[in-house]
């Protein structure tokens, strides 16, 4: 079958795969069988005469020829919906911006940046999810997501080796602190010695393989314990408060803290830093990409 021929059914699997990480991922979010997604996958890759993707324990990952089929099937699929759109006589959506951000930036950030833009320019449209740092990644590639608001710890690699490289722009970057009961004994000063965080239970997120879990205070001498794991940082700090472990704070939340804990700097050994960046595929913005962009970026200063 020549590629020309490939069906708009398989683009929109393996732009979902491509996106979702695993074909268990995708064939759940298209409300296909796992053997539907494998067939469209395997056609796909028999019209372009070689491997789009390969599987891995970790999930697939794309093949030089399969980044470039995702780069045109993203294209296609877009320009298709548009135009389904405008036969179905509905409103263009150029001034929707698609946003995805890491789970702490929700409870900050996000919000008061859309507070800001929706006051400033109501006719933009701003659509959103949560998401790890490599999903976000893998998001922006798929071509769903135009902007993604995401954590990097050190050493600060790039987002992820796939070419050409995405686009990244520092808003700031924060100090970590402890969280701690507001009742334990650490909790009496105006700072914690690293040395005091010896043989403590932590509280941190999950491993996304991305290094930007938050949670445990990388610089200890130890191996942390990690007593429980909890993606909403909300979670985290009920579980503070309750004697259940420590867990990490960026500086920009503290503010919403409860007072049930107290959140505080360490003294001692290395700090703990992470820097907050705003992704994108790197071709010229919009003007409504390019207002949600500037709403993140003054938000981040001022905070």
């Amino acid at each position: 079958m020549p590629f020309a021929d490939v069906s708009l059914t398989a683009l929109r699997v393996f732009r979902e795969v491509a996106e979702r990480g695993t074909f268990t991922a995708a064939a759940s979010a298209l409300g296909y069988t796992q053997s539907a997604v494998s067939r469209q996958i395997a056609a796909l890759e028999r019209a372009a005469g070689t491997e789009l993707v390969r599987r891995g324990h970790d999930g697939v990952r794309l093949t030089p020829a399969g980044r470039v089929v995702l780069r045109r099937a993203v294209t296609v699929v877009d320009q298709v919906d548009a135009t389904a759109r405008e036969l179905a006589g509905l409103p263009d959506d150029h001034a929707t911006v698609r946003l995805g951000w890491f789970p702490s930036a929700g409870a900050g950030l996000v919000p008061r940046a859309l507070k800001a833009l929706s006051a400033s320019h109501p006719s933009i449209t701003v659509i959103s999810r949560e998401g790890s740092t490599p999903a976000l990644v893998r998001g922006l590639r798929a071509g769903s997501l135009d902007l993604a608001v995401l954590a990097s710890a050190p050493p600060f690699r790039p987002l992820d080796a796939e070419t050409p490289a995405l686009s990244v722009r520092v808003l700031a970057e924060r100090a970590l602190r402890v969280a701690v009961p507001a009742d334990h004994p650490l909790a009496r000063g105006d700072y914690i010695d690293i040395a005091d965080l010896h043989g403590h239970p932590w509280i941190a997120g999950p491993d996304t393989g991305d290094g930007a879990a938050m949670g445990a205070w990388l610089g200890l001498a130890e191996r942390p314990r990690i007593a429980h794991t909890a993606r909403d940082w909300l979670a985290k700090l009920a579980l503070v408060a309750a004697g259940c472990g420590l867990t990490t704070v960026p500086t920009v939340l503290t503010a919403l803290v409860p007072d049930t804990v107290r959140v505080l700097p360490v003294r001692g050994g290395p700090q703990e830093h992470r820097r907050l960046l705003l992704a994108r595929l790197p071709r010229p913005m919009d003007d409504p990409t390019a207002r949600v962009a500037d709403a993140l970026r003054v938000v981040a200063l001022e905070h």
